[in-house]
């Protein structure tokens, strides 16, 4: 879509911008508001990248996607494989002032494994999660699981954020509202404008790891004295904004306005370096998905092409990928794709009728407040309405929409939904432990609670399994379980991009998603 340049910032982006700047105020465009404040309730990137700045994980991953001991100093394992334990590091307090303790991670490591897939995986294999002294756990397994580190070293939706004892044990699956972190920036709470903006002060108290930051783990300087996340939910306003040197960084530039900054020399743009899948989640608990013959419908009738063309449209930042793992992941296959994906709304017409479909309106989700899924509903929609579906189309803002998801479980009368776009990036969803849409845990299971045991077998074999070519052939099968009863369709994926001011530099390597550590502006 073509846009003026010219168009004139609006009042609250003028507003937001007046004053004087200091040199250590950064002012970011993010890609969504911020409404929840609880990284575990939700699995919003932006609540994820909350976290970030205001929490802290035992142990994180960095450039070569090795975990690495973050808050812990170290861990050791004990001769039969079934005892970790985990020595926190000194100087380690809460933005309160209060000491980090064991307690503390103890009780933040529970809540985590209530509501992540891998996290209840090693729930499942773990016979004692153990206070040893105040900066002493353990974590005392039933059986061997492989994956101890990095599950606790996740990196995304759900990251193993730290907080102390308190907070952690709020009920999981309901939200907090009190942010006390023990990472680089703190929370303004006072500042906090639903709407409006977030703001983030750095902590003086912070003690960074002594080794270089690098990805999500090292030494995390905060080298800026306050960022504010200001919302414009307006694509052209906030590049007009960017252009005037009114905000200094955009996270996720619309992709049709990348050639016009890209003009101008006191703009940088860079690409993200992970990609991203789009998604389809159907909701298991209501007609008409409740029945899986016309979930495999839906998925026969979506077409990829189409939905990157009218979501992305340049193809130096969008493919065509079937594979439920990610292209260019370790675990791509192509098995059991063929003739997905690829709008044959004939064949899904046919299956739909021979379904007994029954009118069932799908009600699927979209936001409007991201450009990158803007469309995708849209396109979803006629697709789906090809096949013989009747789709109510509604929309809100991101934030708005992710609060709807977890908490209308009814029908459609009581303000559920049948059906919703999404993103995940390719750090999220590379295996079938990780994948959070393929857990298949029932009520456990994020929104759209998918329930199937075979498929939860199949995850623990692979969870089990140490020799790479068995986890190779095991995760192949969980692919094509996949498109047997339908967790969630991959709809294409995409390459992000951020644009900044010539005067602020990120910290390299770039990591996977925007973290404010290591930023500079000059």
């Amino acid at each position: 879509m073509r846009r003026s340049f010219g168009l004139l910032v609006t009042t609250m982006a003028a507003t937001v911008m007046a004053g004087p700047v200091s040199a250590q105020t950064l002012k970011v465009v993010m890609h969504s508001d911020l409404k929840i404040l609880d990284p575990i309730w939700s699995g919003a990137y932006i609540v994820r990248q909350h976290g970030y700045m205001v929490y802290d994980t035992l142990f994180a991953i960095d450039a070569t996607f090795a975990p690495r001991p973050q808050m812990a100093e170290g861990h050791t394992v004990s001769a039969d494989g079934l005892i970790y334990t985990i020595k926190l590091r000194d100087g380690l307090a809460w933005h309160d002032g209060t000491p980090v303790t064991a307690e503390d991670c103890v009780a933040s490591l529970k809540r985590w494994a209530v509501r992540d897939s891998m996290g209840q995986k090693l729930a499942q294999a773990t016979a004692e999660w153990k206070v040893i002294d105040a900066k002493t756990i353990a974590i005392v397994l039933k059986e061997p699981f492989g994956a101890v580190i990095e599950s606790i070293a996740k990196p995304s939706v759900v990251t193993p954020f730290m907080m102390p004892k308190r907070i952690a044990e709020t009920d999981p699956f309901k939200q907090f509202d009190e942010v006390v972190g023990s990472g680089p920036f703190m929370f303004k709470r006072d500042e906090w404008k639903p709407g409006d903006k977030v703001v983030y002060v750095k902590n003086p108290n912070y003690k960074p790891r002594p080794e270089p930051a690098s990805w999500l783990a090292g030494g995390k300087i905060a080298k800026v004295d306050r960022v504010e996340w200001l919302y414009m939910p307006d694509a052209q306003t906030s590049v007009n904004a960017l252009v005037n040197g009114e905000i200094d960084l955009i996270e996720n530039v619309s992709h049709d306005l990348l050639p016009v900054l890209t003009k101008d020399a006191n703009i940088k743009i860079a690409r993200q370096p992970v990609v991203n899948q789009y998604q389809f989640r159907m909701n298991w608990l209501h007609p008409p998905f409740n029945k899986v013959k016309l979930r495999r419908a839906a998925m026969l009738a979506l077409n990829q092409g189409d939905m990157l063309e009218a979501t992305i449209g340049n193809k130096d930042y969008f493919r065509t990928c079937k594979a439920l793992f990610t292209c260019g992941g370790p675990y791509e296959t192509a098995a059991g794709t063929e003739g997905l994906m690829q709008g044959d709304t004939a064949k899904a017409a046919e299956m739909v009728k021979a379904a007994g479909y029954d009118g069932s309106t799908v009600v699927l989700l979209e936001p409007t407040d991201l450009p990158v899924l803007k469309n995708l509903g849209a396109v979803m929609k006629v697709q789906l309405e090809k096949a013989g579906f009747k789709v109510d189309l509604q929309v809100s803002d991101w934030q708005t929409m992710a609060t709807r998801l977890g908490a209308k479980r009814g029908p459609i009368t009581d303000g559920g939904w049948s059906a919703f776009t999404t993103s995940w990036q390719q750090l999220d969803i590379t295996d079938p432990m990780l994948n959070p849409y393929l857990a298949s845990t029932c009520d456990k299971a994020r929104p759209g609670w998918p329930c199937d045991e075979e498929m939860e077998k199949i995850r623990d074999r692979f969870t089990r399994e140490v020799d790479p070519a068995k986890r190779t052939a095991i995760a192949e099968d969980a692919q094509r379980h996949a498109w047997k009863i339908v967790t969630h369709v991959p709809a294409g994926e995409w390459y992000g991009a951020s644009a900044r001011r010539a005067s602020v530099s990120f910290a390299e390597p770039l990591a996977p998603f925007l973290v404010f550590w290591g930023l500079e502006k000059k």
